[in-house]
This record gives structure tokens, sequence and C-alpha cells, in this order.
């Protein structure tokens, strides 16, 4: 283990205990709101623990983690579950009958999932740490841009939702790994885990633009050394083979990122419009939630649902369109405001990111990063930092969930969108501080020299410096950037625990 990943675990792992501690402090200080939230009936009597477990981690069961610890419990019932792909449920399940089931004395099946998405989301952030990481310095190509990326993503403005009964840290994991697998040219594992992002996420269809563009990039770099290296009629079979190696790849690549999300659409076909179930089969208290809130089940008596008959009868987009009211323009209200407001830092870094990027490599951008001209540098030895050409492809990905969730989306949830989904965030973060802060002595070559401040009080002989808790001290004196910049991080880090755990509305 590298000093640098030694040093982002220790600090990710810290992060995630003061967010254990600091989420049930704040729950027992602050009262609940009374929200119109899904709240299911439970389904056993509580056991001797489940009144403590409630209190240190009722936070975590709130908003939309109701209904992923309800499919855990319960299975999918109603009809909105299914909004909610199924990985991180069985995830939550599998823990709570194999490791916890120690407990199953004295914790009911709430009290196990409770505790599983404590010690599941932990483990799963630190590995959505190092897989961060790992990517960041391959395609960067710059230790201390990638080491302060990593920190900053420790105290990322989506940290509730990283903590919380949420899928984002296990999305973030898979999509971080399954990126870097596909950068280090393991197309066929990095499939598989991006595959099995999608069935956590269904943005993860998403990556399928990944692995459109990456070998395409290679293949291009192979065609350009056979037009040099081979002659006559083996170089068009050289070419024939290159092309159909990357139509195929590209088919079966997108055809297994894409499988779990049709799988989970044929289940929710077949689930509600040719169910084999009967209301009598549905517990009594399930059923009176589902007439109280119009809650639609499977019903084998009743006739299917209208978006059965459509040529495309996909139940995810008519949940987001039925229950969610999720389409495009649909937020652009005068009373949606403050959420505008609230997610406009992450749209900032955004917009940011992809300006930068385009002001500094426009001629790059406008031949989409696939090849080369006499003036532009070899895109197989990119320059390092985060105007490398190997940027290009994640900055177009940050800048389409960006538009996407701005236009298409409830707006507030931008900010866990993009943090989980993509890196440019923390890359355009980490950049932004290193070139305007003083602290960190940038220097405005492409491998940055970085002397930071110790504290001698503190210095760690176990692992790197850490950039964030060196400036943290020096917060007042540091450059607007920096106070901007880490303002931003770590005020939604706390808010998000503060208002998320007691049904407050945020990001």
């Amino acid at each position: 283990m590298t000093m640098d990943v030694q040093t982002v675990l220790e600090f990710a792992a810290l992060t995630r205990a003061l967010s254990l501690v600091l989420q049930a402090v704040l729950n027992a200080a602050i009262p609940d709101h009374e929200a119109d939230a899904f709240r299911p009936p439970r389904a056993e009597e509580p056991l001797y623990l489940d009144p403590a477990v409630e209190w240190l981690l009722g936070g975590l069961s709130h908003w939309d983690a109701e209904h992923f610890l309800f499919i855990a419990e319960r299975g999918y019932l109603y009809e909105h579950n299914f909004a909610f792909f199924p990985l991180f449920p069985i995830v939550l399940r599998g823990l709570a009958e194999t490791l916890l089931w120690p407990l199953s004395g004295c914790l009911s099946v709430r009290g196990r999932l409770l505790v599983a998405v404590a010690l599941g989301n932990g483990v799963l952030f630190l590995l959505s740490v190092v897989a961060l990481h790992a990517l960041s310095r391959v395609v960067l190509q710059d230790r201390r841009l990638a080491l302060l990326s990593s920190l900053l993503y420790c105290v990322t403005p989506a940290n509730v939702f990283m903590t919380a009964g949420y899928s984002e840290s296990l999305f973030a994991a898979l999509t971080f790994g399954g990126l870097y697998l596909l950068e280090k040219g393991f197309t066929f594992r990095a499939c598989l885990a991006l595959s099995i992002a999608t069935a956590a996420r269904s943005n993860g269809l998403v990556n399928i633009g990944f692995l459109l563009y990456l070998p395409s990039l290679h293949a291009i770099s192979q065609i350009r050394v056979y037009r040099v290296s081979v002659k006559g009629h083996s170089k068009v079979l050289c070419y024939l083979w290159v092309i159909t190696s990357l139509l195929f790849t590209s088919l079966l690549g997108t055809a297994i990122i894409a499988l779990p999300f049709c799988a989970f659409q044929y289940y929710g076909y077949r689930t509600f419009c040719t169910p084999s179930v009967s209301l009598e089969s549905i517990p009594p208290p399930l059923l009176s939630l589902a007439e109280l809130k119009s809650y639609r089940v499977p019903d084998e008596n009743s006739p299917p649902p209208l978006w059965c008959m459509r040529p495309l009868p996909l139940l995810y987009s008519h949940i987001q369109d039925v229950y969610w009211d999720v389409g495009f323009l649909r937020y652009f209200e005068l009373r949606q405001i403050p959420n505008f407001l609230l997610a406009l830092p992450m749209a900032t870094l955004g917009v940011m990111a992809a300006y930068a990027y385009f002001h500094a490599n426009p001629e790059l951008c406008l031949r989409l990063g696939l090849w080369e001209t006499d003036s532009s540098k070899r895109l197989d030895k990119p320059s390092p930092g985060f105007f490398s050409p190997r940027v290009f492809v994640y900055v177009v990905h940050s800048t389409v969930l960006l538009v996407f969730g701005t236009l298409c989306m409830h707006v507030q949830v931008l900010t866990r969108f993009m943090a989980s989904s993509s890196p440019v965030p923390f890359w355009i973060s980490a950049h932004l501080l290193l070139l305007n802060e003083p602290l960190l002595h940038r220097r405005k070559t492409s491998v940055p020299s970085v002397q930071l401040q110790k504290d001698s009080r503190n210095g760690c002989k176990h692992g790197a410096p850490n950039p964030i808790t060196a400036l943290l001290p020096h917060f007042t004196s540091s450059s607007p950037t920096t106070q901007s910049i880490l303002g931003y991080f770590l005020s939604y880090w706390v808010m998000g625990l503060a208002l998320h755990c007691n049904f407050l509305p945020w990001t």
C-alpha cells in the first residue's frame, strides 16, 4: 500500500466514523419533521437491541432509504418501489442474513438492516475512495492532483447519501472501479463492473459511452501504428481486424452493461402486467397502506395498468413520470428556486470544468480527442494534469450528466447524482486549489511540486501529508478559491447530516 493510498484510507475512515457519530447526535438533538414520506408499517415487534439501534442509526433510514430497507425486508411490493434498483437491497439483506445473523436473537430484520447500512456503506465508501484514487492516478498522471481529489471526495457534498441507506457508495465504487479497469485495458472485467453498477442505479447506462469511446481511442492508435509499420495487403487486413474487434467489443460490452436494466424492467413487467398473486396474499397492514396512499400492487384479478399497453412498456419511465413528475423542464417553476440554489455549487463546478477544459484544448475538443494534428501532442503520451487529453471523455460525461440533471430531473439531486457518478467535480476542485492556493505552492508546470506546511505536532510518519487537514487551520488566511471550495464541501457535508436525518428537505 502506497503512502498516498494509506493517507486517503485513513482520512476516509475518519470521515465515515464522524458521519455516523454526527448523524446520531443531530438526529437526537433536532426533532424530526413530519414529512410526507414513505413510511411502511413494521413487519416485526422490536427486539431487545432494536431501540438502541434505531436511536443510533435511525437517521440513516429516512427519505428514499426507507424504500431500500423495505425492499430488502419485503421485496418489491408496490409499483413505485421499482424506481429503486435491486443490487443495494440484495447487499443489505445478504449482510443481515450472513454476517449479522448471530444478532438475530436480539435484533429484528430491520435492526440488522440498519446495522448493515452503516457497515456496508462504510466499506463501500472506502472501496470507492481507493477506486477513485487509482482512476485519478491513471488518467491525470499527477500524483498530487490525484491525492487531493481523493481527499476532497472523502468530504464530498453528497456525504449523507454515501452514509445513509442509499446506493450512492455502491454505485461510485463500481463505476470508478470499472472505469479504472477500462483505462488499464481490462475491457471484459470493466464491462462486468459497469454492468453490476447498472444493477445499482439506472444512470449506469450512461457508462456505455466510456465503453464506446476508450476502445475507439485505442483502435485509432493501433491503426496509426499499422499505417507506419505494415505495408501492402496486410495493412488492409490489420485495419479490418481492428475495426471488427472494436465493433464486437462495443456491441458485446453494451449488451453486458445494459442487461441488468433490461432484466429488471422485464421483472417489473411480469410483476404488474402478468401478475400471479392476489390481494389476499398481501399482508393486511401493507394492503391498507396501499389503499390509503393509492399505491399500486400486483393483482391477478385486476386489469393491467395502462403502461403495459405501450409499445415499449418501461416501468421505470412510468414511475418517474407519474410518481415523481420527472420530465423535460417540468421542474422549472418559481417555487423550485431554493432547490436550484442548492444545486448551484455543483452545477458551477461542472460548468467551470467544461469551460476550462475547452478553453485549454479547443482543437482537441473539436476533434473529440480521437485523432491528432501535426501541432498536437500524441494521445498515447498525454501531458499530466486536469487538461490532459485523457480527461476529455470524463468532462463530456460530466457535462451530459449536468445538462440532463438540470433539465430533466429534480434539480436538487444534482449534487449526489454527479458526486457518485463522475470524478470531474473532484478533479476540477483539486485543480483549482493547487492552482490558486499559496499554501500548496503550486508551480505552473506539468508536474507540480507541492510543499505542504507540516504541523510538527501532528506530522504523519505512516502516510503522505494530508493537504485538507493542512489547510483547515489556515482557512481564514487562505485564498478565496480555497475558502469557496472547502466551505462548500464541508458545509454540505455537515448540513446534509443535520437536515436529511431529520426528514428535512436536502439534495
